[in-house]
């Protein structure tokens, strides 16, 4: 059985990078709502466990080096956020498709093939955030758990 708030986090992590680096090297103020969706809190002020872990995702991702950011703006965003060098080199290296488990990056990759936004892939090698991309439209989890356990295991 699945650990749904690893899926969760796999998600969150995707999107998010998604997003830095389609404004790097800008920084940008990122919105936990624009990633987990909206969030009304209750009575108390208090956010749903569902926001307060897309924003420890994005605090996570900042721990280990992937974006860098200058303050928070409650548990509402991170203001001023950039991918480091490493995040930017993650998400820009060419990746093997043939070299993947259980050939999940090869279904990828070949989702890239109508994509017009997507640079074409190079022989068996693909762009990691092209495979990101296409992982998050497919919609299907486990494609963005695939690529999400490749890239942070790199």
């Amino acid at each position: 059985m699945a650990d749904i708030h690893i899926t969760d986090f796999y998600r969150d992590a995707a999107k998010a990078l998604n997003q830095i680096y389609n404004s790097f090297p800008r920084l940008v103020t990122m919105f936990v709502e624009d990633i987990s969706g909206p969030d009304t809190p209750d009575e108390f002020g208090l956010h749903s466990p569902r926001h307060q872990a897309c924003f420890a995702t994005l605090l996570w991702l900042a721990a280990e080096g992937y974006i860098r950011y200058q303050d928070t703006i409650r548990q509402e965003a991170i203001d001023q956020v950039t991918l480091t060098h490493k995040g930017f080199t993650l998400l820009s290296a060419q990746l093997s498709c043939r070299s993947a488990p259980d050939k999940k990056l090869t279904h990828i990759s070949k989702q890239l093939d109508g994509e017009e936004q997507a640079s074409a892939p190079v022989g068996d090698f693909s762009p990691a955030i092209d495979l990101l991309r296409a992982a998050l439209t497919t919609r299907a989890s486990s494609a963005v758990d695939t690529i999400m356990q490749i890239l942070l295991n790199r």
